[in-house]
């Protein structure tokens, strides 16, 4: 895939997940904090971001830079996801199906985020193993790169769409 220019795009973010983590030094602990942001453009383009700062505004604007600058497409087909697909990443794994249209997106907090922004309507995902919020994105974010549009597939083996025939 090529790199995708986020200029002009209108992309919403949200934040998925803030740590705060302490380096121990001699006089004590210095506090920092890490922001995992998610962005989306709600038809088909998300990515992801991590951001660390001694502040969490600041994280969090640089994770959505980050998150800007790793931006993804993927087919969407009627607000659901055209097949199945199993996203991994670390231990995380994340199995996404595709759901008929008025069920909504049934996930958990991290994943659920992801397909938020992503533009992603109807859909059912469930997170297995790792429940880490940034393995769970990854893992997410790794499924939807993974996805195929079926036009596409089809002109690659040369085939047309036929027409359902009546009996």
């Amino acid at each position: 895939m090529g790199k995708i220019d986020p200029e002009g795009m209108s992309l919403k973010d949200k934040v998925v997940y803030i740590n705060r983590v302490a380096k121990v030094v001699k006089g004590g602990r210095r506090f920092s904090f890490t922001a995992l942001v998610v962005v989306g453009d709600g038809e088909g383009t998300a990515g992801i971001g991590k951001g660390k700062a001694v502040e969490v505004p600041e994280a969090i604007r640089k994770a959505i830079e980050h998150a800007k600058k790793a931006l993804l497409k993927f087919p969407i087909k009627d607000g659901t996801i055209p097949h199945r697909v199993i996203g991994r990443f670390g231990s995380g794994m994340v199995v996404i199906n595709p759901a008929v249209k008025g069920t909504g997106i049934i996930a958990g907090g991290a994943v659920r985020a992801l397909l938020e922004v992503a533009g992603v309507h109807n859909v059912v995902a469930k997170s297995i193993r790792s429940h880490n919020p940034f393995n769970s994105v990854k893992a997410t974010l790794n499924g939807l790169a993974s996805l195929k549009d079926p036009d596409s597939i089809l002109k690659l083996r040369g085939k047309i769409e036929e027409e359902p025939q009546e009996v």
